[in-house]
């Protein structure tokens, strides 16, 4: 009676909780923004036609932009980093990643989402539009002024600089 509701998850789950990573960068938010998204897609599943894939992204967009802003804004515990064979190069790439994480992580949820649906989950800027409610001249629009805050971040320019160095 799920009209293949029970597939559908039992096939997307893992993509679906990558993408809300992607967003939170927390796995346990991640799986829990996965759960509230696929209960509200549930509710109205019957109503959902052709490919389920862009309303349940919308789902976990807009629900994810809901809990950003109302989350308080504190400490955010890191995690340590593992000892390596040579930790001078996988110290600088964990900079690396961490400066442009956090450099992505300073974008507003919508510069955000479209910047992990566009060239994380490499939806075209039609899909982005359509799951995030908006026209695709407004994703561009979105996408151009993400990747602006990105080449002035200071901590992302170094990494781009240095990066070329090596």
């Amino acid at each position: 009676m799920d009209d293949g509701f029970a597939e559908y998850v039992a096939h997307r789950h893992a993509r679906l909780c990558r993408m809300a990573y992607l967003l939170c960068r927390d796995w346990g938010a991640a799986e829990d923004l996965v759960q509230t998204a696929l209960a509200r897609a549930w509710l109205a599943w019957r109503r959902v036609e052709g490919d389920p894939d862009p309303y349940v992204y919308r789902i976990i967009v807009n629900t994810h932009a809901s809990w950003w802003r109302r989350r308080r804004r504190g400490e955010v515990p890191a995690e340590s980093l593992p000892e390596t064979a040579d930790p001078r190069d996988r110290a600088a790439e964990a900079d690396d990643r961490a400066a442009l994480w956090g450099a992505i992580g300073a974008l507003s949820p919508r510069q955000r989402a479209v910047v992990v649906l566009h060239y994380f989950e490499g939806h075209t800027l039609t899909q982005v539009a359509g799951i995030v409610g908006c026209s695709p001249g407004a994703v561009k629009s979105q996408l151009n002024r993400a990747l602006n805050k990105l080449r002035i971040d200071p901590d992302v320019r170094s990494v781009h600089v240095e990066g070329a160095r090596r």
